[in-house]
């Protein structure tokens, strides 16, 4: 079971804290090592090694050197390698040189046959050399100092000592491995230990114990040695089978990360042990377009990419850092401390910059992208399942918005118990009839005339007062009411311009819908039977889309834009210049009129760059054969500059406020065929084009 999580053979930096750690513990280590051959009896080394047994005790170490007891999740503390029983029956036998120099010889050509970095190597050597002297030393302070020339055999009296070597044995060694593994995760040592020591020494209590049997048994009968195989054999199987079912149970099975319920463990680790200055970072990263990779290429494919994914995502974050797949294309990334927003936008762009790489595949180069959500403890959630689905929300913001990344807002989650409140008194709202639509009027700038009114969505909350549409419109495009809302207005519209029209004021209204209200097949229907209810002819009511319609890649030829141009309602174009238009799209778009955003035409007579955009844009409207309407009208001198450049039509404060129906309705009265010198200012009768 690789894990592709496990980065340990990446060479620490100079410097650093674990580099330091590492070499210190390797000097350490080598010297005793180097100490230890020098007190070596040679001859008594020679006599043994003409021995079958020293051989025997040779390739029982090396074989259990190759293959660590599994017995923790934590990859990166590594297992209990079963070459530990002999090592320390070899201690307790023939004294701490021979054993270290047997233990020196296994971890080199383990790390040749794994192919383990040498910086690993070296420390492994330094630690089981540490390790075997600490328990040498216990064993010599009770006068217990075996050579090969003089060999020990345990007793009776002998249980205390080789009791308290085991324990200095394993201590020395937990503290090392643990020491190293904390320093490279950026972890508490204490975290570190808590997690690993309680399995691996029920693993070392076994080997340990063993120990001193082999030792009777090399004393007694040498050929029944090899038979300890069997009992450690059973130690190795049952472990192993027990860690698969743990590696199973907490990993994903096509890359081997972390899933969902690893990933829940190692976040509220991580929750639990955040210092007080520190954040913890949870980002969820969904795969663009994957979904058409697997659809052309097959699921095959699709897996392979997947596994690539993972690897280029673990080896894109720090040691420590918990990449883990949730399922699909969606990954998860905890960073357990992020010192701010600013670290974790540029950890999320590291992540999409690795992403970003072609990969080939089946003779073909993908390109793969992400959108990633982030949300961090305890800015914007208490515990795992708020952070998750924060972070999702702010994905799917980052979906949505094409960003890429997205740091999680209050104000754009839909799901905050704030806004479900919201959206639930809104439902309620509408089905109780409690929205009003007051009426903004629009203006011809070179005659004066009355050339419709624009409906605009009042909400008075029965607790929270007026709710500007701004914040409960967005609320309702992000749920199930959109729709609803939709058919409401466009009904109460109907209703008032009905009673206009046939007590002679004959009005259009206009309507604001989002895009996602222009692509439902059912509104022109709903139209056409509101027409025809009313009595209504097509003209009488108009629709607005923002800009933004023309981004969309299929928006031009939805089959609702041409049912509503053959039912004859008009479209405006609403908010224009305050998006990424093309011009293309803007013809092949059935609108008849285009309103230019108020932002540009508020600053038009102290601004020439902005009177410049109001100029080019009317200029062009004209071209395409529509009409132009000018949004924020609040002055005589931008009516008359608008009037000068051809904008055909003004709306704004100048002329009007929204008012509700029955206000609009006696304005209406009052002020229809008014010259338009009763508005501030003398229009021209014609103009250059």
């Amino acid at each position: 079971m690789t894990d592709p999580t496990d980065t340990r053979d990446t060479g620490p930096r100079v410097g650093t804290p674990l580099w330091a750690f590492l070499a210190g513990i390797t000097v350490i280590g080598f010297t005793a090592l180097l100490v230890a051959m020098l007190r070596l009896d040679a001859t008594g080394l020679t006599a043994l090694a003409r021995t079958a047994l020293f051989w025997v005790l040779v390739v029982l170490v090396i074989l259990g050197e190759l293959r660590p007891v599994m017995v923790s999740s934590a990859a990166s503390v590594g297992g209990t390698y079963p070459s530990t029983m002999f090592t320390f029956a070899v201690l307790l036998h023939y004294g701490l040189p021979v054993a270290v120099l047997l233990q020196a010889v296994a971890v080199a050509l383990n790390g040749v046959l794994t192919r383990k970095a040498w910086h690993r190597v070296m420390f492994n050597i330094a630690q089981s050399t540490l390790a075997l002297t600490a328990a040498a030393v216990v064993l010599g302070a009770f006068g217990i100092a075996p050579s090969p020339s003089v060999p020990w055999e345990p007793d009776v009296p002998g249980l205390v000592p080789i009791t308290l070597a085991g324990i200095a044995y394993f201590a020395t060694r937990a503290t090392l491995v643990s020491g190293a593994v904390a320093l490279h995760e950026r972890r508490s040592i204490v975290r570190v230990l808590r997690v690993t020591v309680g399995p691996q020494s029920l693993v070392y209590v076994a080997l340990l114990g063993m120990a001193p049997l082999v030792v009777v048994v090399m004393n007694h009968t040498p050929g029944l040695v090899p038979l300890f195989v069997a009992p450690l054999a059973a130690v190795y199987f049952t472990a192993t089978l027990s860690m698969r079912r743990d590696h199973q149970a907490m990993h994903d099975e096509l890359t081997g990360l972390p899933n969902r319920k690893m990933l829940i463990v190692s976040t509220e680790e991580a929750l639990a042990e955040a210092r007080h200055d520190e954040r913890v970072g949870l980002f969820l990263l969904d795969l663009d377009r994957f979904k058409e990779v697997n659809d052309t290429m097959g699921h095959p494919v699709g897996d392979r990419l997947l596994q690539m994914v993972a690897h280029r995502l673990t080896h894109s974050v720090r040691p420590g850092d918990v990449v883990a797949r949730l399922g699909g294309d969606e990954f998860a990334v905890l960073l357990p401390s992020i010192r701010d927003t600013h670290a974790a936008r540029e950890v999320a762009a590291r992540l999409r910059a690795a992403l970003t790489e072609p990969v080939r595949l089946e003779g073909m180069t993908f390109d793969v992208d992400a959108s990633v959500g982030i949300a961090l403890y305890p800015d914007h959630a208490p515990d795992f399942e708020l952070l998750l689905q924060r972070a999702d929300v702010a994905m799917y913001l980052a979906k949505e918005g094409r960003t890429g990344v997205e740091l999680y807002q209050p104000d754009k989650d839909r799901n905050s118990p704030e806004r479900l409140t919201l959206l639930g008194d809104l439902r309620r709202a509408i089905d109780g009839g409690e929205l009003r639509l007051h009426y903004q009027p629009e203006v011809g700038l070179g005659s004066g005339a009355v050339r419709g009114v624009e409906a605009l969505l009042r909400w008075r909350h029965p607790v929270h007062g007026m709710i500007p549409p701004s914040e409960f419109v967005p609320l309702a495009e992000q749920s199930y009411l959109m729709r609803q809302l939709t058919a409401y207005v466009i009904e109460q519209a109907l209703a008032q311009a009905a009673s206009w029209w046939h007590g002679g004021l004959r009005v259009p209204v206009s309507v604001n819908i989002s895009a996602r209200d222009l692509l439902d097949s059912a509104l022109p229907e709903q139209l056409e039977v509101g027409l025809a209810r009313y009595g209504l002819p097509p003209a009488a009511i108009q629709l607005e889309v923002t800009e933004r319609i023309l981004t969309g890649d299929q928006a031009y030829t939805q089959e609702t834009i041409k049912a509503l141009a053959t039912l004859g309602v008009p479209l405006s174009l609403d908010d224009f210049g305050t998006g990424y238009s093309s011009l293309i799209r803007l013809q092949r778009l059935a609108v008849s009129e285009v309103k230019i955003d108020a932002s540009f035409v508020r600053r038009i007579a102290d601004s020439e760059d902005d009177d410049r955009i109001v100029r080019s844009i009317v200029d062009l409207v004209r071209s395409l054969g529509l009409r132009s309407v000018a949004e924020g009208v609040e002055s005589d001198d931008v009516a008359m500059r608008l009037a000068e450049m051809g904008c055909d039509v003004g709306q704004g404060w100048l002329f009007g406020e929204p008012m509700p129906a029955a206000e609009m309705t006696a304005w209406l009265r009052e002020r229809a065929g008014a010259p338009a010198a009763e508005y501030g200012y003398q229009p021209e009768v014609t103009h250059t084009a």
